[in-house]
């Protein structure tokens, strides 16, 4: 059982779940047999950092670049998205995670678009862990898509260039309604955020992990967050002289 360490955790963390398919090559399986890997192991992640205490997880599921895979890939990882959120209905049932998702919807299927709103409204309630799926997500598209909306509003005359700030352009994101993540963990050792809540991270402290992620546990998440307390955020700021090391 994942001991609970409130007075320490970060309000929000987010996973780039890296090395599903390397994870299986490294076996000699195929890369879905890395991809479903993953899959479950994002399910027992999620409730560990439910009993953890943790408020906000946000894990990159898939990015609008991941339509440049092989499409037997694509196909596969899409297929395990209908398959894994009909498991998560049922695991609604026993626990009380909150499930969201962020994301361009308009190129998933219609079928799976509505599978997702039905576990949003399933979950909307539960008091527990916010999981956050970005599915069609990509940092850039967000910011361009949320730009284009700020434009439609202007041109219509609900709003004047000069009113546009740091705060309203916040509020047009995918995220409008979720804390920037003050933690941002990539598995299986690579050192880039590729295209990941690029204007939500600004401050976020970056942790690379050398685990695939179907390998990536509560433990190495607890491992994580340590590091994550020894470090001082001073969102551009200086450190005030005499000020201990740490948050």
């Amino acid at each position: 059982m994942a001991e609970k360490i409130e007075s320490s955790l970060p309000a929000h963390v987010a996973i780039i779940m890296d090395g599903n398919g390397r994870w299986g090559k490294s076996r000699l399986l195929p890369r879905s047999a890395g991809h479903r890997a993953g899959a479950q192991n994002l399910r027992r992640l999620a409730e560990d950092a439910d009993k953890l205490g943790l408020k906000y997880l946000t894990v990159y599921a898939f990015s609008t670049e991941n339509w440049t895979r092989p499409d037997d890939e694509v196909s596969t990882l899409w297929n395990l998205f209908r398959e894994y959120i009909g498991q998560y209905m049922r695991d609604s049932k026993k626990n009380g995670i909150r499930i969201s998702f962020i994301g361009d919807r308009t190129r998933i299927d219609r079928d799976l678009r509505e599978q997702m709103e039905r576990l949003e409204d399933m979950t909307r309630a539960k008091p527990g862990l916010n999981l956050i799926l970005a599915m069609n997500y990509g940092g850039r598209d967000e910011i361009v898509r949320s730009a284009r909306k700020l434009c439609e509003d202007a041109q219509k005359g609900r709003l004047a260039p000069e009113e546009v700030t740091e705060e309203m352009f916040a509020k047009s994101l995918d995220t409008a309604k979720i804390p920037d993540p003050d933690l941002i963990v990539r598995t299986a050792g690579e050192m880039r955020l590729s295209n990941f809540l690029l204007w939500q991270s600004a401050y976020a402290e970056y942790i690379a992990s050398p685990k695939y992620f179907p390998d990536f546990k509560i433990a190495d998440l607890k491992e994580a967050i340590e590091q994550y307390n020894g470090r001082d955020r001073r969102y551009g700021g200086a450190k005030p002289a005499g000020a201990p090391a740490g948050r």
